[in-house]
């Protein structure tokens, strides 16, 4: 009576098309999502001769589907799962841009990172006479330094039939050839790393469609200033290494200074770009993901950017950046001309403000027979004058710096600006003082090496401060835009 009983509980309903059968039979059943496992679309149900042995839990699940008939949803866009992953749910049911991910600005970064790292290197490998050492340019072959006995022996022979060791170091011993050599060796080592690291990440992004609109001929860009980077400090290096030198009377081998401000503003250039890019990859994308923009949940960053105050902001700080670049440019005049071995004083050169104005502007530095570019010649080959417009403009950045730092300490302006504005104004401030202090010591201390190197970092780390402080205060990208329109779109609807 019992098993009469379970047996016509356990039986098929005749209105879900269900065949009672002693054999095996398939039931079509739709697919079920239970935490992303999804049960298939047949549903295998036995029929056995002992009924209260069948699979009755089977039968009752493909009961329940059949009988309530509910839409299939998945589980992945439910209200409870969608309010984690929102944005991600939302771009595969939308047809959005393409928006980089945070790896992408992590690589970008990471760039930035070395080509911070082969700036420094290059200004070490100057500030020890290590430049001039190779005196080859072999972009392939070059990676691999002298092994033997015999290759160290051919690369100083090369190196004695330089100006550099007939004039300067016609007495130095092989070992410390070697130190020079390694010297000049890494820093192009690393600036090949540097194209590698930099062109296959962007060949792969780039096949993987990671990357927005815009960023490919960006990048590509850049890739490109790698090589003309090689291609210069090559050229640079070549103006070291001339015979011509030995024919000029007082003179003294070194590069030419205008090829090693085109080395140094291009790799600044490729640094701002780099960085620039990573931090607003990485900005877009918390944006898009529902992040408050600049760091503030309250602000909206239309009335924030159209605001008056916040432009002239906006302004200024764009003003400043350039500024900080042309003083570091500046730097690298004085570098090229050892213009910081003359008036190791401050503030004043030689008991004056300024030096006497025939040395500023010196006629023997002219070429014309007129005369007329005395001028121009004496602001950039008269180590006088190129020391004297470096603290002009020096002291031209760090003012403006400050004046920009306090006009942000405004009660009206300060409520204007996003949290990461004021953050990054408050570093540029910090960071110029400690620039104005490390080019102090370098002065007065005739140029050491390590106080000079940090002191062409600390260059970089200004303009560091001022690249975050223009992305910022910069609108975000369109593609994060629609990402975060449509996010907000399917959360409001709950999917």
């Amino acid at each position: 009576m019992q098993l009469s009983f379970v047996n016509a509980l356990l039986r098929p309903r005749a209105h879900l098309g269900l065949r009672a059968s002693r054999t095996f039979s398939t039931v079509s059943c739709p697919p079920v999502t239970f935490s992303r496992r999804t049960v298939g679309r047949s549903c295998l149900a036995s029929e056995v001769t002992n009924p209260p042995l069948r699979s009755s839990w089977l039968y009752r699940r493909c009961y329940s589907v059949f009988a309530q008939r509910k839409p299939a949803v998945l589980h992945s866009l439910e209200p409870r799962f969608f309010s984690a992953n929102t944005f991600q749910a939302a771009a595969q049911t939308s047809q959005l841009p393409v928006i980089a991910p945070p790896l992408v600005g992590r690589w970008l970064l990471f760039s930035s990172a070395m080509v911070f790292a082969v700036i420094v290197v290059g200004g070490v490998t100057r500030l020890t006479e290590s430049g001039l050492s190779i005196t080859e340019w072999k972009p392939i072959t070059g990676i691999i330094p002298p092994m033997n006995v015999d290759d160290w022996n051919v690369e100083f022979e090369k190196y004695k039939a330089t100006p550099e060791f007939k004039l300067l170091n016609h007495s130095i011993t092989l070992d410390e050839f070697k130190n020079i050599f390694y010297m000049e060796w890494g820093h192009r080592v690393l600036g090949r790393l540097i194209g590698i690291t930099f062109v296959v990440p962007l060949v792969y992004f780039s096949l993987r469609k990671k990357l927005t609109k815009s960023m490919p001929a960006q990048l590509t860009g850049m890739a490109l200033l790698i090589g003309v980077q090689g291609f210069l400090g090559w050229y640079m290096v070549k103006s070291g290494l001339e015979d011509s030198i030995m024919d000029t009377p007082g003179a003294v081998p070194r590069v030419s200074q205008y090829r090693l401000a085109a080395h140094l503003g291009t790799a600044v250039v490729l640094y701002a770009g780099m960085l620039g890019t990573g931090l607003a990859v990485m900005k877009d994308w918390k944006y898009a993901s529902g992040r408050p923009w600049s760091g503030s949940s309250t602000m909206n960053w239309q009335d924030v950017l159209s605001n008056f105050v916040v432009k002239r902001f906006s302004r200024l700080s764009k003003g400043l950046t350039a500024l900080v670049f042309l003083t570091a440019l500046s730097g690298a005049f004085v570098a090229g001309l050892d213009a910081g071995l003359l008036y190791n004083e401050f503030p004043l050169m030689g008991g004056r403000i300024a030096p006497p104005l025939d040395e500023l502007f010196s006629s023997a530095y002219a070429k014309n027979a007129d005369g007329s570019d005395v001028w121009w010649r004496n602001i950039l080959e008269n180590p006088t004058t190129v020391q004297f417009d470096h603290r002009v403009l020096a002291m031209t950045t760090y003012l403006s710096t400050c004046l920009l730092f306090a006009y942000s300490r405004r009660p009206a302006v300060r409520a204007l600006l996003p949290p990461l504005a004021r953050t990054s104004v408050t570093a540029a401030f910090a960071m110029a003082n400690v620039q104005v202090l490390l080019g102090l010591a370098t002065l007065l201390y005739l140029v050491p090496v390590p106080v000079a190197a940090a002191h062409q970092a600390g260059s970089i780390a200004l303009l560091s401060t001022m690249v975050h402080l223009l992305v910022s205060l910069r609108r975000p990208g369109l593609a994060a835009q629609m990402w975060r329109k449509a996010g907000m779109q399917a959360k409001s609807s709950g999917l």
